[in-house]
């Protein structure tokens, strides 16, 4: 796992009055017998991060560490003040820990500011493009994964309908955070990597680059080398749907040795969503956060 992050010396904006906070296991969406809501309480927390540990340590080979390894639980310092985003399958029996099948880790600006900043900071210039937007609410997502049986288009689409609710009920105007691919050598993903560094690097008041020291090349191959269907087919699920939704991608990627990744930053301001996608979520976002 990462260690963790220093705080950014870069000076902070000040910061809209914070909303009443969404009442913990608020439902946030729903399709079928697939629930997105937040936890509600430390036992739920605990069966997330079992579910992390299950993925990202059981099944892709992450670093354990001794307290976690001992528990089966995947968790960091950012854990505590962190919403965490389940998602439940109901129809599944026993008791409602025993239901979670997805979760996602949410970070807000103002909570990150009161407790020693982001977790992407350690990789990403994190701080500088905060600073240059004040008066914008950053949220910043991460730790996103979902069992293998139900990794499908309902499950992201629950998924979605719950960051959707999230970030109209906290006016949230940028969602930003780390994905990853698989391993830790940047040219084993060279033609997707050089994909985004060529088409879809964030540029202008939206630029940000690795942290000096952690930063490594993404464009390995000229654009013209680069095939577009290759390169869409080798991006991981999680990337590629980002990009769906508007997104941009940081300025060179981070290798993650503790969890064995190549790591990329996200910047997806809400304006630039695309308008589809809003469409699509905004009224189950209105409805459950009324």
């Amino acid at each position: 796992m990462n260690a963790l992050p220093a705080l950014s010396a870069t000076p902070r904006a000040p910061l809209p009055q914070p909303r009443a906070p969404l009442a913990a296991g608020a439902v946030l969406g729903r399709i079928g017998t697939l629930q997105v809501r937040l936890a509600a309480h430390e036992g739920e927390v605990h069966a997330a991060q079992e579910i992390r540990y299950r993925v990202f340590h059981e099944e892709l080979g992450a670093g354990c560490h001794d307290a976690g390894s001992a528990e089966k639980r995947d968790f960091d310092r950012f854990d505590p003040v962190c919403d965490h985003l389940l998602v439940l399958d109901t129809a599944l029996p026993g008791p409602v820990e025993r239901q979670i099948v997805g979760t996602y880790r949410l970070l807000r600006q103002d909570v990150a500011l009161a407790n020693g900043g982001f977790y992407s900071e350690e990789e990403f210039e994190l701080g500088q493009l905060v600073a240059r937007h004040p008066g914008l609410t950053f949220l910043e997502l991460g730790r996103s994964c979902v069992l293998p049986a139900y990794r499908g288009k309902r499950t992201i689409e629950v998924l979605w309908q719950g960051c959707w609710a999230y970030v109209n009920h906290y006016g949230i105007d940028v969602m930003t955070g780390c994905a990853s691919f698989q391993g830790t050598v940047p040219a084993a993903h060279a033609e997707a990597l050089s994909f985004l560094a060529h088409h879809c690097r964030a540029e202008g008041e939206w630029a940000i680059r690795a942290v000096p020291g952690r930063f490594q090349p993404m464009d390995l191959m000229p654009a013209e080398a680069v095939g577009l269907r290759a390169a869409m087919n080798a991006l991981p699920p999680l990337i590629k749907g980002y990009l769906r939704l508007g997104a941009r991608i940081g300025d060179g990627c981070v290798i993650d040795h503790d969890f064995g990744t190549v790591d990329v930053c996200i910047v997806l301001p809400v304006k630039n969503l695309d308008s589809r996608y809003v469409t699509h979520y905004a009224p189950d976002a209105s409805r459950f956060t009324a």
